[in-house]
């Protein structure tokens, strides 16, 4: 696991003689970028340049595998003429290095994936893909083709940025690296700003820096020498074929334990100690189950507990992770977080993030990811993935009773008559979801737009000043779309629990669950791996009907019956909690100064696009106890931590 950074000059700056102090100056630039993000590969820097420094990549280490010299980055083949810098896990390297006898036609001089990846590209260059099991993000240059290939991994657990201009491609595995390079302008992207406002994240592939772009998952990107940049899908979830007609409950159950045993093998592979981020729920309990069965030391668990909250406020973790780390032997740590130092690391959570995020369970991944580091734990499997992949969310089960039921009624009428219904809730002032519900219903927009949902666009019209309705052009429903225009065209049978599933793996996963994973791990040089992303049972999952997934209230029902051969029932069965902040109690007192003056003296104000009176009506009926608008404020005081950090003070 490590952090790349680099450059490449293509057209006619490709050609630019330039003499020793400007190379000089060009390498040091990278280097800058590359150091930047020095926590994610604290063991080893590494560089290389071509002659004349049209080609520069830079490389951080943080060794898990070979921690010997010979897995120095970045690396090149026997002749030098193709180099990778490659940021991640391939976990059936070995594999594939026996299966396709690269011995035979390689000299390999260390037992790293990273040399495996450089082979195999030499025999399938794109087709390479196909062929990989793992989490990455990778830069290599093809001297030979005189290209760079920048590829993205399957569910998109590694991040990989890129801006292209003045006859440069700039590319790092955070936003931050490419801000050091002096040639890059710092402009608010307002697109996504806009999406963020709804999604609570920025969607692929754009950023809140206009002109930086996250390549999207699972695709890889090659610029040639002229500039010219391709960008292609090389996987979906939606490859496994056929999907089955019909699906036999027994036969399931036996599939999913089968894939999960094995995506937790492949993940423990390293060569340094591993842990597990525990809750006490069905995911991490079941992680932390079978890294017990399959190695013989105790295991190392870490689990968050909330100073002051606990059964009573909902906050009952601690005592179910207690329970399993005693069932499997766990050498157990438990982190205490008060809100004080919650507060306290803001500065810190906006520079790691690169964008805002809003999730405020980017909190306790900091302190637990910390926690892990202390213990000298370099690698922790973590459950992300599995509610999406599953059907955990009791949203779900709602929306799709709401879908089968009342909202197919409501789409059954004329569109007059919808629109009539719409502006009638309006009028009304029915809650800002319901009237956002019939809104899409009144203009042919989909039911389910996403998880954490920040701001309806109904609730947009008072979110911004008319300066800002006037700016924000796009319209959220045309991203979820294009989403659902994916699945239902290949697979149109799809019920709507895959239809939901599918728009999560698309956007909200891969852009900000895993990124909060993959940010605030990364920042304590601690590598997080996730075996309910596995891509074959992803696959696989995805493919079952609702049916076998939720029914009757209980939710994610196949991978419980799997999980039963290692885990009681009551814990099976317990009331999902999620990786929780006590965050709107603690916005209505501890926090509740603090809060309401970053609120108040924000620098987003002087943009003129928020009505930062509706933001203050938010603020006071969360305080007062008339509304739960812990999830709004927190975005917006992100939002404003952030744009302080970022525009403000330069």
């Amino acid at each position: 696991m490590c952090g790349i950074a680099g450059q490449f000059k293509f057209g006619s700056a490709a050609h630019d003689r330039v003499g020793p102090d400007a190379l000089a100056r060009e390498i040091a630039r990278v280097v800058k970028m590359r150091d930047r993000i020095a926590h994610r590969g604290p063991d080893n820097a590494g560089l290389w340049h071509d002659e004349g420094g049209r080609v520069i990549l830079g490389h951080r280490r943080l060794s898990i595998v070979d921690l010997s010299p010979a897995g120095h980055q970045p690396m090149s083949n026997e002749d030098a003429s193709i180099w990778l810098t490659f940021n991640g896990e391939i976990y059936n390297h070995a594999e594939v290095h026996r299966e396709h006898r690269l011995d035979e036609r390689h000299q390999f001089r260390s037992r790293s994936d990273t040399e495996v990846m450089l082979h195999l590209y030499e025999e399938r260059q794109l087709g390479m893909f196909e062929l990989i099991d793992g989490m990455f993000a990778f830069a290599l240059w093809d001297g030979p083709r005189e290209r760079m290939v920048l590829a993205r991994d399957r569910m998109g657990k590694k991040p990989l940025y890129y801006a292209a201009f003045g006859g440069k491609l700039l590319f790092a595995s955070e936003i931050k690296a490419i801000l050091e390079h002096p040639e890059v302008p710092r402009q608010l992207d307002l697109e996504a700003l806009d999406a963020y406002l709804t999604f609570s994240n920025v969607p692929e592939p754009l950023t809140l820096f206009q002109g930086i772009r996250k390549l999207p998952a699972a695709h890889f990107m090659v610029c040639d020498k002229d500039g010219n940049l391709k960008i292609e899908r090389y996987w979906s979830p939606l490859d496994a074929h056929p999907w089955p007609e019909r699906s036999d409950s027994g036969e399931a159950v036996e599939r999913v334990r089968h894939l999960l045993k094995q995506a937790v093998r492949k993940r423990l592979m390293a060569d340094v100690p591993i842990g597990a981020f525990l809750s006490g729920g069905v995911d991490s309990s079941t992680n932390v189950a079978l890294m017990s069965e399959l190695t013989s030391e105790p295991l190392r668990t870490f689990t968050v507990d909330f100073t002051g909250y606990g059964e009573a406020e909902n906050f009952h973790d601690v005592p179910w992770a207690r329970r399993v780390t005693s069932m499997f032997g766990c050498k157990h740590t438990e982190v205490p977080v008060t809100s004080d130092e919650a507060r306290a690391y803001l500065p810190e959570m906006v520079l790691h993030q690169d964008e805002p995020l809003g999730d405020p369970a980017c909190l306790p991944m900091h302190f637990v990811s910390r926690a892990a580091k202390e213990a000298g734990v370099k690698v922790v499997l973590v459950g992300e993935g599995s509610d999406e992949v599953f059907g955990g969310y009791s949203d779900f089960e709602r929306l799709t009773r709401a879908h089968d039921g009342r909202w197919t009624t409501l789409k059954r009428l004329p569109h007059a008559l919808r629109r009539a219904i719409y502006f009638g809730a309006r009028f009304a002032r029915a809650p800002a979801g319901r009237v956002d519900v019939l809104r899409r219903a009144a203009y042919d927009e989909p039911l389910y737009m996403g998880l954490d949902v920040v701001f309806w666009d109904t609730e947009k019209e008072r979110l911004f000043t008319r300066k800002g309705r006037s700016l924000m052009k796009s319209k959220s429903a045309d991203r979820v779309n294009r989403y659902y225009r994916e699945i239902l065209g290949r697979r149109p049978d799809a019920d709507f629990l895959q239809q939901m599933s599918y728009v999560e793996l698309r956007n909200r996963l891969p852009e900000l669950l895993l990124m909060r994973v993959d940010k605030f791990s990364m920042a304590h040089s601690l590598e997080a791996r996730a075996p309910f992303l596995d891509y074959e049972l992803s696959e696989y999952v995805l493919s079952l009907p609702a049916s076998l997934k939720m029914a009757d209230g209980r939710t994610k029902i196949v991978l419980k019956d799997a999980a039963a051969a290692w885990l009681p029932k009551d814990l099976l069965e317990r009331k999902k909690q999620g990786f929780r902040v006590p965050l709107p109690e603690w916005l209505r007192n501890e926090l509740g100064p603090w809060a309401e003056e970053v609120l108040r003296t924000s620098s987003l104000r002087r943009l003129g696009i928020i009505d930062f009176d509706y933001v203050m009506g938010l603020w006071s009926a969360h305080r007062d106890g008339k509304a739960d608008n812990s999830f709004d404020l927190w975005s917006l005081i992100n939002l404003s931590a952030w744009y302080e950090r970022w525009f403000a003070r330069v």
